[in-house]
């Protein structure tokens, strides 16, 4: 086996006799290091970790072994730290120990086959300690790419072992039950316990009970703003049927009344009855009052949102049809090219592009024939 992909260890000592005997003791287990001061120890480690185990005397000149590994342990603390001391040291040792800056002490003198459990064990305490950081770093990735995942689930979600101990909740669910803090490890009677929240934790746990496919409508006031919910559970179980918790989803609803009202005016600027003029400037006020209540109700949800570009893309149509028919009305010699500008631009926000009042096909027509003719008969189409 190669030096270099053996564990790394690192003597130190000042006597050179004691480095070349232990060099000679583990070379065929171990890639050996040694140093004859603590200081020249410290600048090895920096350069050549990471190191499985550091042996060293406890009397050395300038610093003593126990001061040397509690250096040891600030700037590499995953390298397992071994003393050789004798008797009348003891107790520097025993508050080293104490201290968490020695791992093992080896009295003087000692044999060699004991030296060498002693730094076998030291090596696979390091080895076990390296594999942990890396679990634990694994863990911590999963966890945050997990989180990033809820986090982007259009809805809220809590999930919940089988104690009932919130387990995730993500920024949607935080959001709408007005969690300021990470409640992970609370139960979720605790997280739920405010009084706006109370019907919430029935709610959920008669939906547990209930079996899937249920779900319960509830309104709560957050902030001094209602909001409407739709609340279901989905139980969790692993492969054997053994329960693991279960999963509360939230979604908002209380867009759902405007959306309607959307999809009402939008029918009645459909509809072939005369007077479509008079219908598109009602239509125009309609929905700002309806961004005035999207705005109004603080609420940041995917239908909410997407309730708000409907609405926007709406009012930006209706307004260009009509600023395009009072321009044909009032002006002699419009310009045109802003005239198909504009038609070209409501067609695309208008949210049904292939269902138009007749009168806007009708207007989006007298707009080419201008273009192309310069002719304008100055009237109303609308």
């Amino acid at each position: 086996m190669n030096a270099s992909s053996l564990p790394r260890i690192l003597v130190v000592d000042d006597e050179e006799a004691i480095l070349e005997t232990m060099a000679f003791t583990f070379e065929s287990e171990y890639e050996v290091l040694t140093a004859l001061d603590a200081r020249k120890a410290l600048t090895l480690l920096d350069d050549r970790a990471p190191v499985a185990a550091v042996i060293t005397d406890q009397r050395m000149p300038e610093m003593t072994g126990v001061e040397f590994l509690a250096r040891v342990c600030r700037r590499h603390p995953s390298t397992t730290r071994i003393i050789l001391t004798g008797f009348a040291d003891m107790d520097a040792i025993v508050q080293a120990i104490n201290e968490g800056h020695v791992y093992a002490y080896v009295a003087k003198p000692w044999e060699p086959e004991e030296l060498k459990q002693v730094v076998r064990r030291a090596v696979e305490h390091h080895r076990l300690l390296l594999e942990n950081e890396k679990l634990l770093g694994d863990l911590k990735h999963t966890n945050l790419f997990l989180e990033a995942a809820m986090d982007e689930i259009p809805m809220g979600a809590v999930a919940v072992d089988a104690r009932s101990v919130v387990r995730a909740a993500n920024r949607t669910a935080r959001e709408y039950v007005g969690l300021e803090t990470d409640p992970r490890g609370q139960t979720l009677d605790e997280v739920l316990a405010a009084a706006p929240l109370s019907r919430m934790r029935t709610v959920a746990r008669e939906l547990s009970d209930g079996g899937e496919g249920r779900f319960e409508e509830l309104e709560l006031s957050m902030r001094g703003c209602p909001l409407r919910l739709r609340l279901s559970v989905r139980n969790l179980s692993d492969a054997s049927g053994r329960s693991l918790g279960r999963v509360i989803l939230l979604r908002e609803i209380s867009h759902e009344p405007l959306r309607r009202r959307l999809d009402e005016i939008e029918q009645e600027l459909l509809d072939p009855d005369p007077g479509i003029r008079k219908r598109l400037e009602q239509a125009v006020e309609e929905m700002r009052r309806l961004t005035g209540e999207v705005r109004g109700r603080r609420i940041r949800s995917p239908g909410m949102e997407e309730l708000g570009e409907r609405i926007s893309r709406m009012q930006t149509a209706v307004e260009n049809w009509l600023a395009v028919d009072e321009a044909l009305a009032r002006e002699e010699y419009p310009d045109a090219r802003v005239l198909v500008d504009r038609m070209r631009l409501a067609l695309a926000r208008w949210p049904s592009p292939e269902q138009l009042p007749e009168p806007i096909r009708e207007l989006a027509r007298r707009v080419e024939s201008y273009y192309e003719s310069g002719e304008n008969s100055g009237q109303s189409v609308l």
